[in-house]
């Protein structure tokens, strides 16, 4: 693990228990899987297949296994409103970039829909997911431009 810039991440993976640690953000997505240096210092390479999504959280005390998981009603932060749909059925939604640039081919990087829960961010793997849907774009650089204000009539004019 090159590089002394790390991130505290929480890896949620199928029918097995969750992995606390910390990954280089520019690093951590290898072709194999995903590079982690766990809390006890041993570095781990876990196979995208078992990993249902990686949490970039503040601190690994809470939990938020109780965040919301879509929004009651639209998103007020620019980007992609998208819901992801699970191999195991579940959804979630969330908020990504609107630049096919930072596409990765490994996954998804969104913000999750809760702003008060521990997840800053959520990487979710492609193997992970059924679906994706874009449910709309939020902030679209194609906004109509303002219309002119009409002429105002001169009161006072002289003449």
């Amino acid at each position: 693990m090159a590089g002394s810039t790390t991130k505290k991440a929480v890896i949620r993976r199928y029918e097995k228990e969750a992995l606390t640690g910390y990954v280089n953000p520019g690093s951590y997505l290898q072709p194999a899987g995903v590079e982690l240096l766990s809390i006890d210092g041993a570095i781990l390479n876990v196979p995208y297949v078992d990993i249902r999504s990686i949490a970039f959280v503040r601190d690994f005390e809470h939990t938020d296994e109780d965040q919301r998981q879509v929004f009651h009603t639209r998103p007020k932060m620019e980007g992609l409103w998208v819901r992801f749909q699970f191999r195991d059925g579940e959804v979630m939604e969330g908020v990504m970039p609107n630049n096919l640039l930072q596409l990765d081919p490994y996954g998804f990087t969104a913000i999750p829909p809760d702003p008060y829960s521990p997840s800053q961010r959520v990487f979710i793997p492609r193997v992970a997911l059924r679906a994706v849907e874009v449910l709309g774009v939020i902030g679209s650089p194609l906004k109509r431009k303002p219309k002119a204000a009409p002429d105002q009539i001169g009161l006072f004019d002289e003449t």
